[in-house]
């Protein structure tokens, strides 16, 4: 069995998928990986793939308590175990995740998966941090000395002139938009660069990458992205 859990965004959450030898082993690595990004996590929605692993009732009832207690709501449980079927449905949770809506043959794009989005209705300040396993939308400045980790798209209606990280499980469809956008550094995924002297007037800006390369165009919110 796989000693190494794996992460992405789906379109109800996050899906992850369970390593370990054993069901301990398992939970001591997801808890880890969890508890290693702080708050990053927090606010999202789980579902859980178990590979070979074979829970009780108690010991899902217990997974989903652990990652209650750090902001996470366990809602699915992903087996082809018939036992474990039954355990988690006692519990109430999910056992496959939704089909895709009638009439859609087209998978999920990746740049919408994620958990959500998390709105900020404030300027970020020197020292201010935030981090989100979803989207991020600012209404307001980022300033220099701020911080924003996403998992997904970063949006700021406004200044931003701090560090952004989109994309950070590495999702490199994420995107970077903003009304003036020049950070002190921008990662999408495992790439970075920091912006290099304005000229001319602010314009509104989205960031992509491009053949391994952060690329700014012009943001026309609304249009969909070239292919």
């Amino acid at each position: 069995m796989s000693s190494t859990l794996a992460i992405k965004g789906i379109r109800e959450g996050l899906l992850i998928t369970l390593g370990g030898s054993t069901w301990a082993a398992a939970l001591e690595e997801m808890l880890a990986h969890i508890d290693s990004k702080g708050d990053f996590f927090l606010g999202a929605r789980i579902a859980v793939r178990l590979g070979e692993h074979q829970p009780r009732a108690a010991d899902l009832a217990d997974l989903r308590g652990r990652l209650a207690k750090r902001g996470l709501t366990l809602w699915a449980v992903l087996t082809d175990a018939p036992a474990v079927v039954a355990a988690a449905q006692s519990l109430a949770l999910a056992t496959a995740l939704p089909s895709p809506p009638a009439g859609s043959d087209a998978p999920l794009d990746s740049a919408m998966a994620g958990s959500g989005a998390l709105l900020v209705e404030s300027t970020l300040h020197s020292g201010n941090r935030v981090e989100y396993a979803g989207h991020v939308v600012v209404l307001g400045d980022v300033n220099p000395g701020a911080k924003i980790v996403a998992g997904g798209h970063v949006i700021v209606w406004g200044k931003l002139r701090g560090t952004v990280h989109a994309g950070a499980h590495g999702d490199e469809h994420a995107m970077v938009c903003a009304l003036d956008l020049s950070p002190m550094q921008l990662r999408i995924a495992g790439h970075a660069a920091t912006s290099p002297p304005r000229r001319g007037s602010p314009q509104p800006e989205v960031v992509r990458l491009r053949q391994g390369n952060l690329v700014a165009e012009v943001w026309k919110p609304g249009g969909r992205e070239p292919k």
